[in-house]
């Protein structure tokens, strides 16, 4: 009785997540039709202030991405919880100014060339294709983490979180070789 009560809680999520994550890849891609305003502000502040925002918030995702590590290597599943719940929140954020910015601006071009240029492009590449990848993982793994799934979610979270902390990391690490072109 008790488990057909926890399969009856357990809904299958898979369709809304694949639809959610093609979505924003539309959204995403779509930012580059959108035509631009010539305007560089935005509510009183420079444009160009969202990327810091977006590396602060990236930056936060994976201080929040160790703690959940360190929890739950240290057993402590509500702190983990707590922890990917934060960094699910910086980066729903991060989505939200990182659209924001480029419907507004557009993209910024690397300016200069020599080695940093094919590192950048590395990064960024990597960067863009693992984010792509990282959406729908994530939200399969949270719901398989929220719906106590525990085997599933440890399948899921083993490339989940290397994917995650890299995504994080490059993105910070991105914003820090194209700020001096903004």
């Amino acid at each position: 009785m008790k488990s057909e009560a926890n399969n009856l809680k357990q809904r299958n999520y898979t369709p809304l997540i694949w639809v959610l994550s093609v979505v924003a890849v539309i959204i995403i891609l779509g930012t580059n039709y959108i035509p631009r305003s010539t305007t560089d502000t935005i509510f009183g502040m420079k444009l160009t202030v969202l990327p810091l925002i977006n590396a602060i918030l990236n930056g936060f995702a994976f201080l929040f991405l160790i703690g959940a590590l360190v929890s739950i290597k240290k057993g402590n599943v509500k702190a983990h919880r707590n922890f990917i719940l934060a960094a699910f929140s910086a980066t729903f954020i991060f989505l939200i100014t990182y659209l924001t910015y480029h419907a507004l601006a557009g993209s910024t071009s690397y300016g200069e060339d020599g080695f940093l240029k094919y590192v950048y492009y590395f990064v960024l590449i990597s960067h863009i294709f693992l984010s792509t990848i990282l959406l729908p993982l994530s939200l399969f793994t949270l719901t398989k983490g929220l719906n106590m799934q525990v085997e599933k979610h440890k399948k899921i979270a083993r490339w989940t979180m290397p994917i995650w902390l890299y995504v994080s990391f490059t993105g910070v690490l991105v914003y820090v070789l194209i700020s001096p072109f903004y």
